[in-house]
């Protein structure tokens, strides 16, 4: 199998709620699907996408790959390609213009599983197809009514573990946040809390105090403070032993490498990059520290999830991609079920991509109504 040709289809569309965090906010999806094709007709699915401004008009998305991408794939087989370790030097070391990384390596993977027809999972070594899933609101943003009825019915739809938003610049609205998940979901539930970075080390150690004191008991604090900050994360696990620190989300492979060695984590968090998280989660296990799989799109991570031994939960926050693929992967009752098609198990819907496709950048005016979300209890 060789890929011999490639096929770009740019997205953009309103979102059905506003997500964000104490750093961020978005009401917008700005990707591309990214189709790699097969000498033997197989295809390769990955989506390129930014959080933060619009992708440029498929035009110049196609050049750009064509330009940075292309030469180094064309003609060249998918299984070799995954494993290729570079050797980054000098100006080579450089990212690509445009965010095709994490895509590349998604649509890679999917052909070389379909090579040997095996889902991927399967092909990274799985020992279950299923993870438990944990529901994550993006909620930063939500008002405390639509805050509250988003993990309500997240907890009715089997979900028992729950994390929000928090690193708001009055203290006590955190803690107000607290109050409001604690009352909307199960007795006995699992609480975890993301503040993306809006804490120093010895801020988090007394905000996390607090937090205690008044009652919540966290699973874990994901990202209190700075990502490189190796040592106060060390502190923090150190000074906070009643809560798992998770952290590494912001970091690329080396970066995560150093945090393990560094101590600076009860959990590592890791993403979409499938050739990267691999390798971490080998040395994440070599080492018996946990791994968490933050969010993934459509929740392609879950085959990493399968594979790696030392997951036990995958970010699931309820987005509105589903309409882009035929089959999403399955959530029910609170777990995660990996597609046990070849491949990763996701396929670009055709009436996405006609009805969908927005070949122009499009003003965020012009976007119009969000497609509809199945997963999310409509508003009344």
């Amino acid at each position: 199998m060789r890929v011999v040709e490639f096929r770009i289809t740019r997205f953009q569309f309103a979102r059905d709620r506003v997500i964000g965090d104490s750093q961020v906010r978005a009401d917008d999806v700005n990707i591309a699907a990214l189709e790699l094709i097969a000498d033997t007709g197989a295809v390769g699915l990955g989506f390129i996408q930014t959080l933060f401004y619009p992708l440029p008009d498929q035009a110049e998305i196609e050049r750009v790959f064509v330009s940075e991408v292309w030469p180094n794939i064309e003609g060249q087989p998918p299984a070799g390609l995954v494993h290729r370790v570079g050797r980054p030097r000098g100006g080579n070391q450089r990212a690509y213009t445009l965010p095709f990384y994490e895509a590349l390596q998604v649509a890679l993977w999917d052909l070389a599983a379909k090579q040997v027809d095996l889902p991927l999972h399967k092909l990274l070594g799985s020992r279950r197809d299923k993870v438990e899933a944990y529901a994550s609101g993006l909620d930063f943003h939500l008002s405390d009514h639509d805050f509250s009825e988003f993990f309500a019915h997240a907890d009715s739809i089997g979900y028992r573990a729950f994390k929000i938003k928090v690193g708001h610049p009055d203290f006590d609205w955190d803690l107000n946040r607290l109050k409001l998940v604690a009352q909307a979901v199960r007795p006995g539930a699992l609480l975890m809390i993301d503040a993306n970075e809006a804490w120093g080390a010895k801020e988090a150690v007394t905000k996390l105090s607090a937090i205690r004191r008044a009652g919540y008991e966290l699973l874990w604090v994901e990202d209190p403070i700075l990502r490189n900050d190796y040592e106060g994360l060390r502190l923090l696990r150190e000074s906070c032993n009643w809560t798992l620190i998770n952290s590494g989300e912001y970091l690329d492979a080396s970066g995560k490498r150093q945090l393990l060695q560094a101590g600076g984590t009860d959990i590592l968090n890791v993403h979409g990059q499938v050739s990267d998280v691999m390798r971490i989660g080998w040395l994440a296990a070599d080492m018996g520290i946990p791994v968490s799989l933050g969010n993934t799109f459509l929740e392609v991570g879950v085959h990493m999830a399968a594979a790696l031994p030392e997951v036990q939960w995958l970010e699931y926050s309820f987005q509105n991609f589903d309409h882009l693929v035929d089959e999403p992967v399955l959530i029910r009752d609170g777990f995660a079920h990996a597609p046990n098609r070849p491949g990763h198990g996701l396929v670009l819907n055709e009436t996405a991509r006609r009805e969908w496709a927005r070949p122009k950048l499009l003003a965020r005016s012009e976007l119009g109504a969000a497609p509809f979300n199945p997963r999310v209890k409509a508003k009344s």
